[in-house]
Protein backbone atom coordinates (compact mmCIF):
# COMPACT_ATOMS: atom_id res chain seq x y z
CA UNK A 1 0.00 0.00 0.00
CA UNK A 2 2.78 2.91 0.88
CA UNK A 3 4.62 1.87 -2.50
CA UNK A 4 0.98 2.66 -3.98
CA UNK A 5 0.57 5.51 -2.24
CA UNK A 6 4.27 6.45 -3.34
CA UNK A 7 3.80 6.02 -6.78
CA UNK A 8 0.38 7.74 -6.80
CA UNK A 9 1.84 10.97 -5.38
CA UNK A 10 4.49 10.86 -7.75
CA UNK A 11 2.40 10.48 -10.78
CA UNK A 12 0.47 13.59 -9.98
CA UNK A 13 3.84 15.46 -9.15
CA UNK A 14 4.98 14.41 -12.82
CA UNK A 15 1.37 15.77 -14.00
CA UNK A 16 1.72 18.95 -12.16
CA UNK A 17 5.68 19.63 -13.60
CA UNK A 18 4.60 18.72 -16.83
CA UNK A 19 0.93 20.32 -18.03
CA UNK A 20 2.17 23.95 -17.35
CA UNK A 21 4.44 23.01 -20.13
CA UNK A 22 2.10 21.02 -22.61
CA UNK A 23 1.42 24.90 -24.21
CA UNK A 24 4.78 25.93 -23.44
CA UNK A 25 5.41 27.05 -27.25
CA UNK A 26 2.29 28.78 -26.70
CA UNK A 27 2.76 30.61 -24.01
CA UNK A 28 6.38 31.68 -24.97
CA UNK A 29 5.20 32.69 -28.80
CA UNK A 30 2.31 34.71 -27.92
CA UNK A 31 5.55 37.06 -26.38
CA UNK A 32 6.93 37.35 -29.61
CA UNK A 33 4.74 39.44 -31.79
CA UNK A 34 7.62 39.52 -34.75
CA UNK A 35 9.25 36.31 -35.42
CA UNK A 36 10.73 36.88 -39.23
CA UNK A 37 12.25 39.43 -40.64
CA UNK A 38 13.85 39.96 -44.19
CA UNK A 39 17.12 42.18 -44.70
CA UNK A 40 17.01 41.71 -48.68
CA UNK A 41 19.48 42.49 -50.52
CA UNK A 42 22.77 44.50 -48.71
CA UNK A 43 25.98 45.35 -49.88
CA UNK A 44 29.38 43.15 -48.10
CA UNK A 45 30.63 44.55 -45.18
CA UNK A 46 27.40 46.62 -44.30
CA UNK A 47 26.19 46.72 -41.05
CA UNK A 48 22.97 44.96 -40.53
CA UNK A 49 21.00 44.40 -37.60
CA UNK A 50 17.39 43.62 -36.90
CA UNK A 51 15.72 43.56 -33.06
CA UNK A 52 13.24 40.37 -32.15
CA UNK A 53 11.09 42.01 -29.50
CA UNK A 54 9.34 40.19 -26.40
CA UNK A 55 7.08 41.29 -23.89
CA UNK A 56 6.62 39.40 -20.57
CA UNK A 57 2.43 38.81 -20.66
CA UNK A 58 2.92 36.66 -17.66
CA UNK A 59 3.59 37.70 -13.59
CA UNK A 60 6.02 35.39 -13.11
CA UNK A 61 9.40 36.72 -14.22
CA UNK A 62 11.06 35.49 -17.99
CA UNK A 63 14.38 34.50 -18.24
CA UNK A 64 16.02 33.65 -21.52
CA UNK A 65 19.19 31.52 -20.84
CA UNK A 66 20.50 31.29 -24.43
CA UNK A 67 20.21 31.70 -27.98
CA UNK A 68 21.65 29.47 -30.87
CA UNK A 69 21.90 30.11 -34.81
CA UNK A 70 21.30 27.54 -37.28
CA UNK A 71 24.08 29.47 -39.25
CA UNK A 72 27.27 31.30 -39.12
CA UNK A 73 25.87 34.40 -40.84
CA UNK A 74 24.11 35.58 -38.03
CA UNK A 75 25.20 35.96 -35.03
CA UNK A 76 22.37 36.29 -32.12
CA UNK A 77 22.55 38.51 -28.95
CA UNK A 78 20.32 38.29 -26.46
CA UNK A 79 20.02 42.10 -25.28
CA UNK A 80 17.54 41.38 -22.18
CA UNK A 81 18.28 38.04 -20.35
CA UNK A 82 15.24 38.31 -17.39
CA UNK A 83 12.19 40.25 -17.92
CA UNK A 84 9.67 41.25 -15.12
CA UNK A 85 5.59 41.36 -16.19
CA UNK A 86 5.09 44.12 -18.29
CA UNK A 87 8.96 44.64 -19.29
CA UNK A 88 9.83 44.32 -23.00
CA UNK A 89 13.46 43.33 -24.00
CA UNK A 90 15.15 42.02 -27.32
CA UNK A 91 16.86 39.32 -29.29
CA UNK A 92 19.83 41.28 -31.44
CA UNK A 93 20.17 38.99 -35.10
CA UNK A 94 23.41 40.45 -36.30
CA UNK A 95 23.79 39.50 -40.26
CA UNK A 96 27.34 38.71 -40.85
CA UNK A 97 27.76 40.81 -44.14
CA UNK A 98 31.59 40.62 -44.04
CA UNK A 99 32.20 36.94 -43.83
CA UNK A 100 29.63 35.43 -46.00
CA UNK A 101 28.25 36.28 -49.21
CA UNK A 102 25.04 35.48 -51.63
CA UNK A 103 21.93 33.96 -49.99
CA UNK A 104 21.68 33.28 -46.85
CA UNK A 105 19.28 32.59 -43.94
CA UNK A 106 19.29 31.58 -40.23
CA UNK A 107 16.89 30.19 -37.53
CA UNK A 108 17.57 31.62 -33.96
CA UNK A 109 16.17 29.42 -31.38
CA UNK A 110 15.73 31.14 -28.22
CA UNK A 111 15.48 29.12 -25.11
CA UNK A 112 13.39 29.91 -22.25
CA UNK A 113 14.26 28.60 -19.06
CA UNK A 114 11.93 30.22 -16.36
CA UNK A 115 9.04 30.28 -15.44
CA UNK A 116 9.05 27.15 -17.55
CA UNK A 117 10.86 25.76 -20.33
CA UNK A 118 10.13 26.79 -23.75
CA UNK A 119 12.01 27.48 -27.06
CA UNK A 120 10.75 30.34 -29.82
CA UNK A 121 12.08 30.11 -33.36
CA UNK A 122 12.90 32.95 -35.19
CA UNK A 123 13.68 33.81 -38.60
CA UNK A 124 16.25 35.92 -40.93
CA UNK A 125 16.91 35.64 -44.81
CA UNK A 126 18.68 37.79 -46.69
CA UNK A 127 20.81 38.05 -49.89
CA UNK A 128 24.57 39.95 -49.61
CA UNK A 129 25.95 41.32 -52.54
CA UNK A 130 30.03 41.22 -53.29
CA UNK A 131 30.09 43.56 -55.64
CA UNK A 132 28.45 46.67 -53.61
CA UNK A 133 30.89 48.18 -50.64
CA UNK A 134 29.92 51.09 -48.19
CA UNK A 135 32.53 52.48 -46.55
CA UNK A 136 31.77 52.73 -43.98
CA UNK A 137 29.31 50.12 -43.68
CA UNK A 138 26.82 52.28 -41.55
CA UNK A 139 25.82 55.99 -41.57
CA UNK A 140 26.32 56.46 -37.52
CA UNK A 141 25.69 60.20 -36.61
CA UNK A 142 26.13 59.26 -32.84
CA UNK A 143 24.74 61.71 -30.37
CA UNK A 144 22.97 65.05 -31.84
CA UNK A 145 21.83 67.62 -29.91
CA UNK A 146 17.70 68.27 -30.95
CA UNK A 147 17.72 71.16 -33.44
CA UNK A 148 21.50 70.36 -34.84
CA UNK A 149 22.21 69.18 -37.88
CA UNK A 150 25.01 66.99 -39.09
CA UNK A 151 26.24 65.09 -42.32
CA UNK A 152 28.46 62.21 -42.74
CA UNK A 153 30.13 61.02 -46.26
CA UNK A 154 29.57 57.40 -47.37
CA UNK A 155 32.17 56.11 -50.01
CA UNK A 156 30.46 53.42 -52.68
CA UNK A 157 32.70 50.97 -54.81
CA UNK A 158 30.74 49.04 -57.47
CA UNK A 159 32.94 46.10 -59.50
CA UNK A 160 30.66 44.57 -62.39
CA UNK A 161 29.17 46.29 -65.12
CA UNK A 162 30.72 49.05 -67.37
CA UNK A 163 27.03 50.88 -67.12
CA UNK A 164 26.41 50.33 -63.58
CA UNK A 165 25.26 53.69 -61.81
CA UNK A 166 23.53 55.09 -59.08
CA UNK A 167 19.82 56.93 -60.02
CA UNK A 168 18.33 57.79 -56.70
CA UNK A 169 18.57 57.51 -52.95
CA UNK A 170 15.50 57.00 -50.72
CA UNK A 171 15.30 58.31 -46.99
CA UNK A 172 11.86 57.12 -45.37
CA UNK A 173 12.46 59.91 -42.77
CA UNK A 174 11.73 62.90 -42.81
CA UNK A 175 14.79 64.29 -40.89
CA UNK A 176 17.27 62.14 -42.81
CA UNK A 177 17.96 63.82 -46.60
CA UNK A 178 20.90 61.67 -49.34
CA UNK A 179 22.54 63.01 -52.24
CA UNK A 180 24.97 61.11 -54.77
CA UNK A 181 28.27 62.26 -56.97
CA UNK A 182 30.19 60.03 -58.97
CA UNK A 183 33.56 59.91 -58.60
CA UNK A 184 35.48 58.03 -60.94
CA UNK A 185 34.35 55.44 -63.37
CA UNK A 186 37.07 52.78 -64.97
CA UNK A 187 35.38 50.03 -66.66
CA UNK A 188 34.31 47.82 -64.73
CA UNK A 189 34.83 49.76 -61.47
CA UNK A 190 32.38 52.35 -60.52
CA UNK A 191 32.98 54.87 -57.34
CA UNK A 192 30.08 56.94 -55.77
CA UNK A 193 30.47 59.88 -53.13
CA UNK A 194 26.97 59.77 -50.55
CA UNK A 195 26.50 62.83 -48.78
CA UNK A 196 23.68 62.00 -45.47
CA UNK A 197 22.35 64.53 -43.42
CA UNK A 198 20.38 64.31 -40.47
CA UNK A 199 18.44 67.78 -39.40
CA UNK A 200 18.13 67.30 -36.06
CA UNK A 201 14.69 68.17 -36.29
CA UNK A 202 13.61 65.07 -34.39
CA UNK A 203 11.82 63.76 -30.94
CA UNK A 204 14.49 62.99 -28.12
CA UNK A 205 15.94 59.42 -27.97
CA UNK A 206 17.68 56.67 -29.95
CA UNK A 207 16.65 55.54 -33.75
CA UNK A 208 17.64 53.41 -36.43
CA UNK A 209 16.48 53.85 -39.90
CA UNK A 210 18.26 53.00 -43.50
CA UNK A 211 18.00 55.23 -46.46
CA UNK A 212 17.85 52.83 -49.59
CA UNK A 213 20.45 53.30 -52.99
CA UNK A 214 18.50 52.82 -56.01
CA UNK A 215 20.62 51.24 -58.72
CA UNK A 216 20.01 50.61 -62.76
CA UNK A 217 20.29 46.64 -62.11
CA UNK A 218 17.04 45.20 -63.08
CA UNK A 219 17.35 42.21 -60.68
CA UNK A 220 18.72 44.24 -57.12
CA UNK A 221 17.89 47.57 -57.52
CA UNK A 222 17.54 48.77 -54.35
CA UNK A 223 20.57 48.39 -51.44
CA UNK A 224 19.92 49.77 -47.52
CA UNK A 225 22.03 51.24 -45.17
CA UNK A 226 21.76 51.77 -41.88
CA UNK A 227 21.44 55.13 -40.30
CA UNK A 228 21.39 55.55 -36.67
CA UNK A 229 21.14 58.46 -34.40
CA UNK A 230 20.50 59.59 -30.54
CA UNK A 231 18.73 62.95 -30.14
CA UNK A 232 19.48 64.58 -26.35
CA UNK A 233 17.06 67.09 -25.83
CA UNK A 234 18.02 70.70 -26.42
CA UNK A 235 15.96 71.86 -23.54
CA UNK A 236 16.70 70.16 -20.65
CA UNK A 237 13.71 70.61 -17.56
CA UNK A 238 14.40 69.60 -13.79
CA UNK A 239 12.56 68.40 -12.25
CA UNK A 240 11.26 65.87 -14.14
CA UNK A 241 8.24 65.18 -12.41
CA UNK A 242 6.22 67.74 -10.11
CA UNK A 243 3.92 66.16 -7.08
CA UNK A 244 1.40 68.83 -6.91
CA UNK A 245 -0.50 66.67 -4.18
CA UNK A 246 -4.01 66.94 -3.61
CA UNK A 247 -5.46 70.24 -4.83
CA UNK A 248 -9.23 71.61 -4.74
CA UNK A 249 -10.37 73.39 -8.03
CA UNK A 250 -8.71 76.81 -7.73
CA UNK A 251 -5.78 75.81 -4.92
CA UNK A 252 -2.10 76.63 -6.46
CA UNK A 253 1.25 74.38 -5.21
CA UNK A 254 4.25 76.29 -5.27
CA UNK A 255 7.34 74.77 -7.29
CA UNK A 256 11.18 75.43 -8.39
CA UNK A 257 11.51 74.92 -11.94
CA UNK A 258 15.61 74.44 -13.96
CA UNK A 259 15.62 74.98 -17.45
CA UNK A 260 19.05 74.48 -19.67
CA UNK A 261 20.19 74.36 -22.73
CA UNK A 262 24.02 74.33 -24.32
CA UNK A 263 23.03 77.70 -25.74
CA UNK A 264 21.79 80.88 -24.32
CA UNK A 265 17.74 81.31 -24.85
CA UNK A 266 14.92 82.90 -23.37
CA UNK A 267 11.50 81.53 -22.08
CA UNK A 268 8.32 82.72 -23.82
CA UNK A 269 5.42 80.29 -22.31
CA UNK A 270 4.88 77.71 -20.32
CA UNK A 271 1.85 76.16 -20.30
CA UNK A 272 0.07 72.39 -18.92
CA UNK A 273 -3.46 71.48 -20.19
CA UNK A 274 -5.96 71.24 -17.27
CA UNK A 275 -3.96 74.02 -14.97
CA UNK A 276 -3.22 77.89 -15.02
CA UNK A 277 0.69 77.94 -14.67
CA UNK A 278 2.63 81.73 -13.23
CA UNK A 279 5.71 82.14 -13.85
CA UNK A 280 8.01 85.27 -13.96
CA UNK A 281 10.92 84.89 -16.82
CA UNK A 282 13.86 86.50 -17.02
CA UNK A 283 13.98 88.47 -19.90
CA UNK A 284 17.91 88.15 -20.51
CA UNK A 285 18.95 84.76 -22.82
CA UNK A 286 21.22 82.60 -20.64
CA UNK A 287 21.66 78.95 -20.85
CA UNK A 288 19.95 78.30 -17.70
CA UNK A 289 16.99 79.42 -16.08
CA UNK A 290 15.64 79.19 -12.62
CA UNK A 291 12.56 80.46 -11.68
CA UNK A 292 9.10 79.86 -8.98
CA UNK A 293 6.36 78.41 -10.79
CA UNK A 294 3.13 78.72 -9.11
CA UNK A 295 0.19 75.76 -10.76
CA UNK A 296 -3.42 75.87 -9.68
CA UNK A 297 -5.81 73.37 -10.70
CA UNK A 298 -8.60 73.87 -13.37
CA UNK A 299 -12.31 72.55 -12.26
CA UNK A 300 -11.71 68.91 -13.24
CA UNK A 301 -11.81 66.49 -10.84
CA UNK A 302 -9.55 63.29 -10.77
CA UNK A 303 -6.44 61.92 -11.24
CA UNK A 304 -4.33 64.69 -12.94
CA UNK A 305 -0.86 63.53 -15.41
CA UNK A 306 -0.25 65.93 -17.83
CA UNK A 307 2.82 67.40 -19.64
CA UNK A 308 4.05 70.79 -19.07
CA UNK A 309 5.50 72.19 -21.71
CA UNK A 310 8.23 74.81 -21.95
CA UNK A 311 8.65 76.80 -24.95
CA UNK A 312 11.88 79.12 -25.66
CA UNK A 313 13.24 81.46 -28.16
CA UNK A 314 15.52 78.75 -29.64
CA UNK A 315 15.38 78.19 -33.51
CA UNK A 316 12.94 75.95 -34.32
CA UNK A 317 10.67 76.97 -31.38
CA UNK A 318 12.18 73.74 -29.36
CA UNK A 319 10.62 72.92 -26.36
CA UNK A 320 11.22 71.05 -23.26
CA UNK A 321 8.84 69.12 -20.86
CA UNK A 322 8.15 67.83 -17.04
CA UNK A 323 5.06 66.05 -15.93
CA UNK A 324 3.20 67.38 -13.66
CA UNK A 325 1.01 64.59 -11.34
CA UNK A 326 -1.47 64.84 -8.93
CA UNK A 327 -5.16 64.77 -7.89
CA UNK A 328 -7.77 67.38 -7.85
CA UNK A 329 -10.25 66.49 -5.47
CA UNK A 330 -13.94 67.75 -5.52
CA UNK A 331 -14.99 70.86 -3.23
Amino acid sequence: MNTLKVRGVCGLMLIALVAPQAGAVEWADNMFPVKKHEFGTVAVAAKTEFRFPFKNLYKEDVHVSTVRASCGCTTPIIENHTLKTGETGHILARFNTGSFHGKKGATLTVVIDKPYYAEVQLRVDGYIRRDIVFNPGQVEFGSVMQGESVHKEIGVTYAGRSDWKIVEVQSPSPNVAAAFEEVSRNGGRVSYKLNVAFDGAAEPGQAHTNIVVITNDRAMPRVPLEVTYEVRPAVIVSPQVMAIGNLKPGESSEQRLVVRSDKPFRLTDIKAEGFSIEYKANAESKKMHVLPLKITAGDKAGSMSQRLIVHTDLPGDLTGSALVAGQIVAK
